[in-house]
């Protein structure tokens, strides 16, 4: 990065604490921080875990601003939303930022004075579509008018797959301020160690993206355990268990990272999944990656990971038992998966947002039409690919 020059932006920023955008987020903050960019993080969903705290405590430049406000995609959430907007708004007034950084949608539409940037990281629309395989119903009708009105207001919208942004311009219309930037993680926090005979996968295990219930049902019948990290419950408190696996619960980003380096392989048989983090660091880590056949997952991986049809149990079961009985094939496919994660580095990510905001703040450019700009790095291009 030091052949780039240093700014003093600074960047409002919204995050959820309740998933993978609270790791994009902190991630993007470190990066931006070499910069000299400042991030004010606007935390919302329920109050950051103390780990979470320590973690962003430890970013240089970086400020936690933390709230409960229930987020857009929960059913339901009565006045948070605006409520959660006022408060939004009255950050901006009290930390000036250069730029607000959304990663939700609807908040899009306030009138900010500096320009807004929205991250789209999944929607409900498209995960019903790749879920249920159907329209989701009347009830998400507010939301999706909020969210379409969201990113035709951004001044741009960034994707961090081709795949997503596809989906979401078929559900929402063109959108021609669309970007692509890949997301990203710093390989020199992840390592390979001697393999273990252990099967991993994370997630939220109540998401019925994530499929765990494949996993769940295949492995009674194979050889080795299948180690599964996250919340089997609800926010609502509902859930079940998922009893052939064994669970960890929610567990610190350390001791995932532990976990992957020892596992052999690791399992995501899913249905929905934008980019996928919790992949990019099990490939980091020199796991042979089985994965559901989706396309986002097919644009970052195809040809570094074995694909499964999401509900096709035989073939998930066929393909790790083949990976669990030959261990040279195990070895060449968690070598492909290290290589093309290292082209996904949290580096690239954060020049390529770098960029992008400093783009937003030249009022001469606009990033529509004829003269979109084209953030010029391998994992960041304009929706004319």
């Amino acid at each position: 990065m030091n052949d780039l020059p240093r700014t003093n932006l600074r960047i409002l920023m919204s995050a959820d604490t309740l998933g993978g955008v609270w790791d994009y987020a902190l991630e993007l903050s470190v990066q931006l921080s070499r910069f000299g960019v400042r991030t004010a993080l606007a935390t919302m969903g329920r109050p950051p875990s103390a780990e979470q705290r320590r973690a962003a405590a430890a970013i240089p430049g970086l400020e936690l601003h933390e709230s409960d406000f229930r987020l857009e995609w929960m059913p339901d959430p009565g006045d948070d939303l605006e409520l959660a907007g006022e408060w939004l708004l009255g950050l901006e007034r009290r930390l000036r930022p250069d730029i607000v950084h959304l990663n939700g949608y609807v908040h899009a539409t306030l009138p900010w004075s500096a320009p807004c940037l929205v991250v789209a990281h999944s929607c409900v629309l498209s995960w019903w579509a790749a879920v249920k395989k159907e329209p989701a119903p009347a009830e998400w009708d507010a939301y999706a008018r909020r969210v379409r009105e969201a990113l035709h207001a951004a001044a741009s919208v960034v994707f961090p797959t081709h795949a997503l942004l596809d989906a979401m311009t078929a559900l929402y219309g063109p959108l021609p301020q669309a970007q692509v930037i890949a997301n990203g993680r710093d390989p020199q926090r992840y390592r390979m160690v001697e393999k273990e005979a252990l099967i991993f996968s994370a997630g939220r295990l109540w998401d019925e993206a994530k499929n765990m219930a494949a996993l769940n049902a295949v492995a009674p019948e194979l050889d080795w355990p299948v180690i599964a990290a996250g919340d089997w419950q609800r926010p609502d408190g509902k859930g079940v268990r998922p009893e052939a696996l064994h669970t960890l619960g929610v567990i610190s980003a350390s001791e995932i990272s532990s976990w992957l380096s020892r596992s052999g392989i690791y399992a995501l048989p899913a249905r929905y999944e934008p980019f996928g983090l919790s992949v990019l660091e099990a490939a980091m880590c020199g796991c042979a990656l089985v994965l559901g056949d989706i396309p986002t997952l097919r644009e970052l991986w195809d040809g570094a990971a074995i694909f499964v049809p999401p509900d096709d149990h035989d073939r998930l079961l066929s393909a790790l038992k083949a990976l669990i009985c030959h261990p040279g094939r195990q070895r060449e496919l968690a070598l492909a998966a290290r290589r093309r994660a290292m082209t996904y580095s949290a580096e690239r990510m954060g020049r390529a947002y770098h960029l992008l905001y400093c783009r937003l703040l030249q009022p001469q450019t606009t990033l529509s039409g004829s003269s979109r700009y084209e953030v010029p790095c391998a994992w960041a291009t304009s929706i004319n690919r």
